[in-house]
């Protein structure tokens, strides 16, 4: 009886929990289909918020920095952070605490810290050399630095995952290191790489401290341009902007997941299909 009423009080607990984290989207989501300008009382279904940002100039341009910022800063971040995690999985038997942390850092580290410091390193440099104004470039290198942790680990766990002795016996069969690279490694992480590539996709989308903090007077991009708004109230035209968002970052999200979990479950399809088939 006991157990019965904790798993009742663990299922409802759940339930609110995912109440709580989801709702208030749900009523994002809502209102941006609100026919008139009010944000608390929804009065019928129209799209006619949707229709108005195809003539807003000024959210297509955010909505372009956005998309160039993320694509760009998420290929950058996917092949620095991939040559970082294949290096932590090479010399993964050697003292390397102290790498260990500087990956670590930027995704533990606040982001108005990281924003700050960002800003003040791009004011030094322009001052100096003329290079790097604010403005989308510096927004790109912002983005790349607290992008490639999170690619580092997810590479890093793909190889640790990996049997040793696969890269032995692509040495013995005289493969090269380009063609072990391009035949063995490159198809076997090729779902670490997808899932990490939407998930700094997802970040950089998502990002609003650093962006604004590295931004300049003709890059905002969809964040920033929210928050600018925001301040005159908010309007059902935001919460289409919102839910668009939402909408991105979830597609994002669930490849990624189901980019992660594709190649595992085939290998272990294989795996027993094999231990079946040896058995007598």
């Amino acid at each position: 009886m006991r157990k019965r009423n904790l798993q009742r009080g663990l299922s409802a607990f759940w339930w609110l929990t995912l109440a709580f984290l989801y709702l208030p989207l749900v009523v994002v989501v809502v209102f941006s289909f609100n026919a008139t300008n009010s944000a608390a009382h929804f009065t019928g279904v129209s799209l006619r918020w949707y229709r108005r940002l195809l003539g807003n100039e000024e959210i297509l341009s955010a909505f372009a920095n956005s998309m160039i910022l993320a694509i760009t800063s998420s290929v950058i971040a996917l092949v620095i952070g991939c040559l970082i995690g294949y290096g932590m999985y090479r010399h993964r038997h050697r003292k390397l605490g102290w790498l260990i942390v500087l990956i670590y850092l930027p995704i533990v580290l606040p982001d108005i810290v990281f924003g700050i410091s960002e800003m003040t390193f791009f004011v030094q440099i322009h001052r100096l050399t003329g290079l790097l104004q604010p403005g989308l470039e510096t927004m790109i290198i912002a983005h790349v630095t607290f992008q490639i942790p999170f690619v580092a680990l997810i590479v890093y766990s793909r190889f640790v995952g990996l049997d040793p002795s696969l890269f032995e016996a692509a040495k013995d069969l005289y493969a090269s290191p380009w063609q072990r690279a391009l035949h063995f490694m490159l198809p076997t992480i090729k779902p670490a790489l997808i899932s990490a590539f939407f998930l700094s996709f997802t970040l950089s989308i998502d990002d609003f401290v650093i962006s604004f903090f590295t931004a300049g007077p003709e890059s905002a991009t969809l964040p920033i341009y929210i928050w600018g708004a925001i301040r005159k109230g908010v309007s059902p035209e935001i919460n289409a902007i919102a839910t668009l968002m939402i909408g991105a970052v979830a597609i994002a999200a669930v490849l990624s997941l189901l980019f992660s979990y594709r190649r595992p479950t085939r290998s272990t399809a294989n795996h027993r299909r094999g231990t079946e088939e040896s058995e007598p």
